[in-house]
C-alpha cells in the first residue's frame, strides 16, 4: 500500500480555494468522459466493480479507514482497475474543494446508522450535505442511496424528499426495494444487517 496509494490518493494542496477543484486534475493525463463520487466505500467493492464496468469514467472514491483503502487498492491491482482516486479522510474536505457541477453520480451505500437520536446530527445525510451534493452534480446526474437500517432510511428519504433539488425516482415500492441492475452487489449488501435495504435514486433537477 506504501507505493500504491501515493500513485492513486487525491491531493489537495493547502491553498485550495473552495469549489475550484475539477476532478481531472486527480488524473493526471487521463481523460474520462465523466467523473462520479462514492462516499464510505468501505472495502470498495462497489467502487472497483463500477470502474471495472465503466473505464471511460473517472471515480473518486473516500473513505477514512486505512483497512478499507488497502483492500481497495489490492482490488485495484488485481483487476488492473487504474480510473479510481482515493480521499482517504473526511469526505466533506473533498466536497468543499471539488468544482461546482463536476460530477454526473454520487453514491452513499450503507453510511453509519448512528442509531440514538442523541447521535442523529453525525448522520452524513443532512440539509447542508444535500447542498453540497446539488452544488456538485450536473443536472440529470444521479444521487444513489442505500441502507439497511429502516430508521436511517426514512430519515434519508425525509431528508432527501424535501429538498428542492431532487426528484425521487420511484413509481412503486419495487422501485426501491430492487436492487437496480446496474447496481453491484456487495457482500455488506448481501448480509442485510438491520433489515430490508432499500436502493434509493435520486435525479438532480
Amino acid at each position: 500500500m506504501e507505493e500504491d496509494l501515493p500513485r492513486f490518493a487525491i491531493d489537495i494542496p493547502e491553498e485550495t480555494s473552495a469549489g475550484s477543484l475539477a476532478p481531472a486534475a486527480f488524473f493526471a493525463d487521463e481523460v474520462y468522459k465523466d467523473y462520479w463520487l462514492e462516499i464510505g466505500f468501505g472495502t470498495g467493492e462497489h467502487l472497483a466493480a463500477q470502474a471495472g464496468l465503466h473505464p471511460d469514467i473517472g471515480i473518486l472514491g473516500c473513505e477514512p479507514f486505512i483497512n478499507g483503502v488497502a483492500t481497495l487498492l489490492t482490488t485495484m491491482a488485481k483487476a488492473q482497475v487504474e480510473n479510481i482516486r482515493i480521499w482517504p479522510d473526511d469526505a466533506r474536505m473533498l466536497l468543499d474543494a471539488l468544482e461546482s457541477a463536476s460530477l454526473s453520480k454520487i453514491f452513499l451505500l450503507h453510511p453509519d446508522p448512528w442509531p440514538k437520536k442523541r447521535h442523529h446530527k453525525r448522520r452524513f445525510i443532512q440539509t447542508e450535505t444535500l447542498d453540497a451534493f446539488a452544488r456538485l452534480l450536473r443536472k440529470g446526474g444521479e444521487l444513489r442511496i442505500a441502507t439497511d437500517d429502516a430508521d436511517l432510511a426514512n430519515w434519508m428519504l425525509s431528508k432527501t424528499w424535501s429538498h428542492p433539488c431532487f426528484d425521487f425516482q420511484a413509481d412503486c415500492a419495487d422501485d426501491w426495494r430492487s436492487r437496480p441492475g446496474d447496481w453491484p452487489e456487495t457482500r455488506y449488501g448481501q448480509k442485510q444487517l438491520a433489515g430490508q435495504p432499500v436502493y434509493f435514486r435520486f435525479l438532480r433537477v
